[in-house]
């Protein structure tokens, strides 16, 4: 019996000691927890229950050259509602909830009027801090969800709670969308991508507490640390060329049903590129910019390259343009493969000049190799030597590098590649690199770097301005250069764009027609590519500019039918709206030998136009309101037209305003048909006047046959 009497007590005393040992663990935990890791736990309880969210900044915007926007960000909100506020009961929630119900389905209209009720009710009993009610807001929006009932009460007592964001926009849409480009998730496209450390500006930070259900909400904005917006950049981009580009681009694309395109106008002297424009078919057949061509699109680039390739005979010492060579009968056999001219026949024995505007394969091609067969690395140093196979370092991605292959390359053929090269195959070339080299023949053998941006700004004022890069001081002698512009003119005067010639200010450049082999049929299955590069004025260039069309498919594919016409229209529109082109010119033109000859006109039209040019002229007085004009040496004398009361006038020749005033001072009245100059009236000159007759004008540009 005593025995079981210890045994049990022992029991309990291994109980008690147990208890009191687990108690001080307990004490000692506490204690460790409290005072020596209590910092640390204190800042992981802060952690799940508050914590900073960073706050995205303004991007800054990108600028056309005269301050248009063509890409900025627009602040939208996310409107929310803290409905355990406290600053309102219960009584005058219930009493207001169907007013602002009404209100944000009128603003808003993405929800019934009772179902947003509905929903506010809801979330008043679950006691929600963070109500979502509409994301993406303007500001204008924003204004007007402010004067709501409940919310009208103040930003605090009201339980308004706004989440400020950024939105991109493109006020243009699609104008230059692709080289504007963009960047997210550390993809860099354009000038997004390239200038993407000036645009960015520093992200601040946002206090935000953890809600039962998960969600977060801002604690307080006096402990936020706002974001610093990011600068603007000014591009070299201009708005009205741009559009014309794309335009006619366009134009272009549809009527020849054309796989792609591209479009570049350059400032010769600095190198900006004022409009860059990229279509590509869709599948609805209609063109959007998908793809930067001008600059990532590296292919073979046909005839334009026949001028670097005389360009290195000629500096060479190699030819001359007054050299002849013979392009038989269009053919010529360089061993197994054959060199054909697009003329059927080909021109027999012509000048080396005549070639090059002709754009004869076999002519070029036999100048080349004749000139380099024994020593081809001499050619293709020539090349390196203007910089032609160099990358254009751009400051936005996608560039492709050039490929300009020498003899030592492993596809090198001695018997082939001089021949093909000169008149660019087997090479490869970017629309902007082709751009770039023709703009350095304009820009008297400098080459400059195709440039994108003028400046950066910080609050509208500028913080760093770029300057033009200079490639190569002068990619050969002044003498070549000379030499290439005259070849360049002739082409347009004389030679495969003829259809550009005009008489107002002079174009050169060259037509390129390439034949793009295809990926899985080689060149059983041809694609053409057709291009023509230039400049103008050509007497003192301003601008350059290159235009390629991928694939047309509707019979014509020659780069003086396709290509040069999209040219034509920018060189046209560029010219028609720059006075400083026309005040660069007035200085060169001499005044005609010949006064001009004014057929019929009205003798206060006739001294409008003539005092200011100081054209001399002589006046008789034998009629009152309507003469003549002829040129008598260096003097007009204006020959006054007799008219008779009684007889119809002869109105032929004179323009709208005056035949009208002429035959309704006879008592007629008029009817007038097309436009242009009179050519008919229905009513035969010097026949009697009928007593309230009409006459029936005819006009027309010209004469109908």
């Amino acid at each position: 019996m005593k025995d079981k009497k210890k045994d049990i007590l022992w029991r309990v005393y291994l109980v008690y000691l147990s208890v009191i040992l687990f108690s001080f663990l307990i004490i000692g935990r506490i204690v460790q927890i409290q005072f020596v890791e209590g910092e640390i736990w204190k800042k992981k309880a802060k952690e799940l229950t508050i914590r900073y969210f960073p706050v995205e900044e303004m991007r800054g915007s990108i600028l056309a050259s005269d301050g248009s926007i063509l890409a900025t960000s627009i602040p939208i909100f996310d409107i929310r509602m803290d409905l355990a506020a406290g600053h309102y009961n219960e009584e005058y929630f219930l009493e207001h909830v169907d007013s602002l119900a009404w209100h944000l389905n009128r603003l808003f209209g993405d929800k019934g009027r009772k179902e947003y009720k509905s929903i506010l009710l809801q979330a008043w009993k679950e006691q929600d801090r963070f109500l979502l009610l509409k994301r993406n807001v303007t500001y204008a929006q924003l204004k007007k969800v402010r004067k709501f009932p409940v919310f009208r009460l103040g930003r605090y007592k009201g339980g308004l709670v706004v989440v400020e964001k950024s939105r991109r926009e493109l006020p243009f849409r699609n104008l230059a969308a692709r080289t504007i480009g963009f960047e997210r998730q550390g993809i860099n496209v354009g000038l997004e991508g390239g200038y993407n450390k000036y645009l960015r500006g520093v992200s601040g930070k946002r206090l935000m507490r953890r809600l039962a259900n998960g969600g977060w909400m801002p604690v307080d904005s006096r402990t936020d640390i706002e974001p610093k917006d990011g600068n603007d950049i000014v591009t070299t981009i201009d708005i009205t060329y741009q559009d014309v580009a794309e335009d006619a681009l366009y134009r272009c694309l549809e009527e020849h049903k054309a796989d792609h395109g591209c479009a570049v106008l350059m400032e010769v002297s600095t190198g900006a590129i004022v409009a860059i424009a990229n279509l590509q078919r869709q599948e609805d057949s209609t063109y959007a910019e998908t793809m930067n061509f001008a600059i990532s699109e590296c292919t073979e680039p046909g005839s334009t390259f026949k001028l670097p390739s005389l360009m290195v005979a000629l500096e060479e010492g190699l030819v001359s343009l007054d050299d002849t060579v013979d392009t038989e009968g269009g053919k010529h056999r360089y061993f197994s493969q054959v060199m054909r001219d697009s003329h059927e026949g080909g021109y027999g024995r012509i000048s080396v000049r005549k070639a090059f505007e002709l754009s004869s394969n076999v002519g070029i091609s036999k100048i080349v190799y004749k000139a380099f067969y024994q020593d081809p690395q001499r050619f293709i140093d020539g090349l390196y030597g203007m910089s032609v196979n160099k990358s254009l370092d751009l400051d936005i991605n996608g560039e492709a590098r050039p490929m300009i292959k020498s003899t030592r390359s492993p596809i090198w053929s001695k018997y082939y590649s001089l021949a093909w090269m000169s008149v660019g195959y087997e090479v490869a070339l970017t629309p902007l690199s082709i751009l770039t080299f023709y703009n350095a023949v304009a820009n008297n053998g400098r080459m400059v770097k195709p440039m994108f941006v003028r400046e950066i700004r910080q609050s509208g004022s500028p913080v760093e301005v770029f300057e033009p890069v200079v490639i190569s001081k002068s990619i050969c002698s002044k003498e070549t250069i000379a030499m290439a512009r005259s070849l360049l003119e002739g082409v347009v005067t004389r030679g495969t764009a003829r259809n550009l010639f005009n008489t107002v200010y002079p174009i050169a450049g060259k037509t390129g027609t390439a034949q793009i082999a295809n990926d899985s049929q080689g060149y059983d299955k041809v694609n053409y590519k057709a291009s023509f590069v230039g400049y103008f004025p050509a007497d003192k260039p301003r601008y350059s500019c290159i235009v390629v069309i991928n694939n047309p498919s509707r019979g014509k594919y020659y780069g003086g039918a396709v290509a040069a016409p999209v040219f034509k229209e920018i060189a046209d529109k560029v010219y028609a709206t720059s006075l400083e082109m026309h005040d660069s010119r007035l200085d060169t033109v001499k005044p005609p030998l010949q006064p001009p000859t004014v057929l019929t006109a009205n003798r206060a039209d006739i001294r409008t136009v003539l005092s200011p040019l100081g054209i001399p002229y002589e006046e008789q007085e034998l009629a009152q309101w309507q003469e003549q004009c002829t040129d008598s040496s260096l003097r007009l004398k204006f020959r006054g037209r007799i008219l008779s009361d009684n007889l119809v006038p002869d109105v032929t020749g004179m323009g709208a305003k005056d035949g009208v005033y002429l035959m309704e001072r006879c008592g007629l009245k008029v009817k007038l048909s097309g436009r242009g100059v009179i050519r008919r009236q229905s009513l035969e000159a010097g026949s009697q006047i009928p007593r309230n007759g009409t006459v029936v004008l005819e006009l027309a540009y010209h004469e109908k046959q």
